[in-house]
């Protein structure tokens, strides 16, 4: 379980991450609400799917405990673009490993290219091209 820690939802920021139903998701917006007579304050918070860009949402009381993904930053060269999958290398272990071609690049950008990618929960996704 090194791949996620625990956090309490008060401390949770836009732009950070969370894990919704065991998938680790981007927060985009973050509401919070007044304690009521009886209640705590709540937080409603929208985030959006890292490797499957579904769009999710909960409300929890801000002092519950939620668990939020270790995401590892990486450098990696893209070796080879091969139809729906491209071949990665580490920049630091030099393995290399097949992974999906992200949809928001297109192959020919990707080619041959430095990019950081970011590890999680036994998954990469492509974060950015370098340089």
């Amino acid at each position: 379980m090194g791949d996620k820690k625990q956090v309490e939802v008060r401390t949770l920021r836009e732009g950070g991450f969370i894990l919704i139903d065991d998938e680790p998701c981007k927060i985009i917006k973050i509401q919070t609400s007044s304690p009521g007579k009886h209640g705590a304050a709540k937080a409603k918070m929208e985030a959006f799917g890292v490797y499957d860009d579904k769009r999710r949402t909960i409300v929890k009381p801000t002092s519950d405990k939620v668990f939020v993904p270790i995401i590892d930053k990486k450098s990696g060269l893209v070796n080879a673009v091969m139809g729906e999958k491209i071949q990665l290398m580490d920049m630091e272990t030099y393995e290399t490993f097949e992974i999906p071609l992200p949809s928001e690049f297109k192959a020919e950008e990707l080619e041959g290219k430095e990019v950081e990618y970011h590890e999680t929960m036994g998954r990469i996704k492509i974060a950015r091209i370098k340089g």
